[in-house]
């Protein structure tokens, strides 16, 4: 079989095309279903039991594994599910794979689902042009999608063809008698094989063949199967090349789950192969050969990965906890959900209230870390640097309009339920809040534009221009930081408060000092007109900011006296 350079070429665009499409399917995902799809995946991933059961529904449906925990990766990567209920539908899915072994090995059943890749780009191609963003995103998502199979559909035609070349792998039969040593060389092979054909399915037919030959044993056959279960996780760590840290664990939890399973069959490997012989035997009664190592080999395939949901089901913290210590969250990585308030039933009002308070306090700090970015662009040099840190004011800002979104939403929820008339006043307040709190991430993008017009003349402020927007960004800074305060207790005393008002007074006085002096620096020449406008921009910028920040120590202070009253 003749392998090239074109070949390998070919099977490198095609892993392009496949991430393209998971970065295109989770950015479409995430501007069109945010609500609507959590709600419906925090339904059906309530409990460990029924996240297992959607991912063995899924797979069995598009009858591949890798495509169910690439689909789970952008789930996790757009926000739309935790950790923890993602572990359990890639269980799910380890089982729904081996559904697709069993069609093969008794229908020869397969859908392709490539086939309706292009006819999906059909209908996606009109929404794409749409005027309507809803719509636009949609079509969005089905691209991606359809990219996505394409690309998979592309590995897969593009790795070396071993199924129709089995002879290739003739030369195994060297290493079949060396005991237990044997096992671990073929589970190797395995895990190999599926790397390059990017399809258990495909190592499945491989095995069967070298299994009906007579080149290997049924228990290398198996070994091998343990392999393809080790193989297949790499595609959903391709995927999560691309994506954020919590993808990035999703992924490692599908790879940790599948080798822990391995190890420990691998103890109790004989004993597990009689099992599965006796199984088979005895509720099947295959009559050839070649029928009962293909019975067997599935029957394996699904007995091992059932065994292993069934252990593992009760570990699923525990294997969070071990890839969030292994992938640690890098510094621009935001979850672009809630902390606090969880979808499903709502609980009582008072702790409803309790939870969206602790939100609207993370809220505030994400703020005052967006002001902090705001800071360093002023002084970033390296263009690399400064788009980076720019990127991550853009996505902050979406953040911030989602916060703002589900917490209005999930306090609206609270106030349908039966309240004291306190109460209502809080979520009042507490809406209030929430609306002052986003204008204050809008007002910290503001800046962030502003220095990257600033930037874009290539121009510079002067020395003195520069020691006052540090005074008034550091009087923000405060400002924000004393809000923190107010937020995290509204129950502290009114020197909180005060404090705030003195701040933003001297904020004002400041601004009004400023904007006197700029004309006079502009008709003396200091600086020109345009410098002139971009400064006085940043100053009046963080004014607002600072007005913002009262609006939301005064809803917090109404919350604190309707508590006391």
């Amino acid at each position: 079989m003749e392998y090239s350079f074109y070949d390998f070429l070919k099977l490198i665009g095609s892993l392009g095309l496949f991430l393209y499409g998971m970065k295109i399917m989770s950015e479409g995902l995430q501007k069109v279903a945010g609500d609507r799809l959590r709600s419906i995946l925090t339904a059906m991933t309530t409990n460990r039991v029924t996240g297992v059961l959607t991912g063995v529904l899924i797979t069995a449906l598009i009858q591949s594994s890798s495509a169910t925990t690439v689909m789970v990766v952008s789930f996790v990567n757009a926000g739309l599910l935790t950790l923890a209920e993602s572990i359990s539908v890639i269980m799910g899915a380890n089982i729904g794979t081996t559904v697709t072994a069993w069609i093969i090995s008794i229908f020869g059943f397969k859908v392709d689902m490539s086939a309706f890749a292009l006819p999906l780009l059909a209908f996606a191609l009109p929404l794409i042009f749409s005027n309507k963003s809803n719509r636009k995103s949609i079509g969005e998502f089905i691209f991606g999608f359809s990219f996505l199979f394409m690309g998979l559909s592309f590995l897969k035609n593009n790795a070396p063809d071993l199924n129709a070349n089995p002879d290739m792998l003739a030369f195994v039969q060297n290493y079949t008698d060396m005991g237990f040593f044997s096992v671990l060389l073929f589970l190797f092979i395995g895990t190999i094989l599926t790397m390059i054909v990017q399809a258990s399915a495909a190592t499945m037919a491989i095995t069967l063949i070298m299994c009906a030959n007579g080149w290997i044993s049924l228990e290398l056959g198996a070994a091998l199967v343990l392999g393809e279960n080790i193989g297949t996780t790499i595609t959903a760590n391709l995927a999560a090349l691309t994506a954020n840290s919590q993808a990035k664990r999703a992924a490692l939890a599908h790879f940790v789950f599948n080798v822990f399973g391995v190890i420990w069959v691998l103890i109790i490997f004989h004993p597990f192969m009689e099992f599965v012989n006796w199984v088979v035997d005895t509720f099947f009664h295959p009559g050839n050969s070649e029928v009962a190592i293909s019975y067997k080999l599935s029957a394996f395939h699904s007995i091992f990965n059932i065994c292993n949901v069934c252990l593992l089901i009760w570990g699923v913290k525990l294997i969070e906890r071990t890839v969030c210590a292994i992938i640690r969250p890098k510094e621009e990585d935001e979850e672009p959900r809630l902390r606090f308030i969880t979808g499903g039933m709502l609980s009582t009002a008072e702790l409803s209230i309790l939870q969206a308070r602790k939100e609207i306090h993370l809220f505030a700090e994400r703020t005052h870390r967006m002001f902090g970015m705001v800071q360093d662009l002023l002084h970033t040099d390296k263009d690399d640097d400064f788009n980076k840190v720019f990127s991550r004011v853009e996505k902050y800002e979406n953040i911030s309009d989602n916060m703002e979104l589900e917490i209005a939403n999930y306090l609206n929820q609270v106030s349908e339920g039966r309240l004291s008339s306190e109460s209502k006043l809080q979520i009042r307040a507490m809406l209030r809040e929430v609306t002052e709190i986003e204008s204050i991430g809008d007002s910290c993008y503001n800046l962030a534009r502003t220095i990257n017009r600033k930037r874009q003349t290539n121009q510079d402020f002067t020395e003195k221009q520069y020691e006052h927007i540090h005074f008034m960004m550091k009087l923000t800074n405060d400002a924000l930081e004393q809000m923190i305060v107010v937020v995290e207790k509204p129950e502290h005393h009114s020197i909180d408060v005060n404090k705030s008002f003195n701040i933003e007074n001297e904020i004002n006085n400041y601004r009004n000092q400023l904007k006197n002096q700029n004309i006079l620096d502009v008709n003396n020449k200091e600086y020109d007109y345009q410098m002139g406008v971009y400064y006085m921009d940043i100053i009046a910028e963080c004014e607002k900011l600072g007005d913002y920040v009262v609006n939301v120590v005064e809803a917090s202070s109404d919350v604190k006296e309707k508590k006391q009253s």
